[in-house]
């Protein structure tokens, strides 16, 4: 039997809209209520990450950042962490401003940007529905680079690159893959939101990579928590959709991709189950992971 599940967010527990449906936390408390530890494996900050795993009762481990922390919710502390450097961050946002291309920078606990677009928007129409302590907490900046230079206690997660345009995204990709000793994921397809806006629906689409420090992956932060939890590679599950969710989904116990999954995904993985529009990840639970429960 497992005995811990990670789950990717977007695309993956989320649906469209950037919620979690009734059958798929009902099938998660089950998991819960039956000693299974349920850890969200998120490329989004501690705060945004937290309050979605309060939300469907999991209250010990999170990983934010794409493996760039494990955050201990009962202790409130980072328990392991592999923060992109202030030079890396710095040569980055350079690169990103002379060429006039979208970005935002991943912190423990906000999301550092200069306007409300793609990804940032989305973080937005979410904290519209939700009480103001558990908003994703989005920091507009005129100034990012010198916001940065000036600060010393930041901590960073992640950066992610955005534009429509797929020729001017690949030219700048390429310029910040000469920095040394940070990791590009190799995103294939563009992302797919939708908005809420009153009872229109403003549907976003576009080219995205997130950009973290050398050797951060997700599944080497599960590797930490299966260490301090005594739990091995064959008693653990990940459901995922993306690149980001590549190495989880391959090495642990039992892959499963979402019928919303880039192929890559979906040809790594041991099981697929239905998209995240149509309760995959509940289906995944009750599949998998639940048979063996009354």
């Amino acid at each position: 039997m497992y005995k811990l599940v990670a789950i990717d967010l977007d695309g993956t527990l989320l649906n469209s809209y950037g919620e979690v449906s009734e059958r798929t936390r009902d099938a998660i408390k089950k998991a819960i209520n039956n000693g299974i530890e349920i850890v969200l494996a998120s490329g989004r900050p501690i705060s945004s990450v937290e309050d979605l795993s309060t939300e469907i009762g999991a209250n010990h481990y999170l990983i934010s950042g794409n493996g760039a922390i494990v955050y201990d919710m009962r202790e409130k502390e980072i328990v392991y962490d592999k923060f992109l450097s202030k030079e890396q961050v710095l040569n980055i946002v350079k690169i990103c401003d002379e060429n006039s291309i979208y970005y935002n920078i991943y912190t423990e606990n906000d999301v550092l940007t200069k306007s409300l677009n793609y990804n940032t928007l989305f973080y937005h129409s979410e904290n519209a529905h939700k009480q103001e302590e558990k908003r994703t907490n989005i920091n507009i900046i005129s100034n990012i680079y010198e916001y940065i230079e000036k600060s010393d206690d930041l901590k960073f997660l992640k950066i992610t690159v955005c534009d429509q345009s797929q020729i001017i995204f690949n030219s700048i990709i390429k310029k910040i893959k000469n920095i040394p000793n940070i990791d590009v994921l190799d995103v294939s397809h563009m992302s797919k939101k939708i908005i809420k806006t009153g009872t229109e629906e403003i549907y976003v689409e576009y080219c995205y990579t997130e950009i973290t420090n050398k050797n951060v992956d997700k599944w080497e932060a599960i590797k930490f928590i299966m260490e301090k939890e005594n739990i091995q590679p064959n008693e653990t599950v990940a459901i995922g959709d993306n690149i980001n969710d590549e190495a989880m989904i391959k090495k642990a116990g039992l892959g499963v991709a979402m019928g919303n999954s880039t192929p890559v995904i979906k040809k790594i993985a041991d099981e697929i189950v239905s998209t995240n529009n149509e309760d995959g990840v509940g289906e995944a639970f009750e599949k998998f992971i639940n048979i063996y429960y009354n």
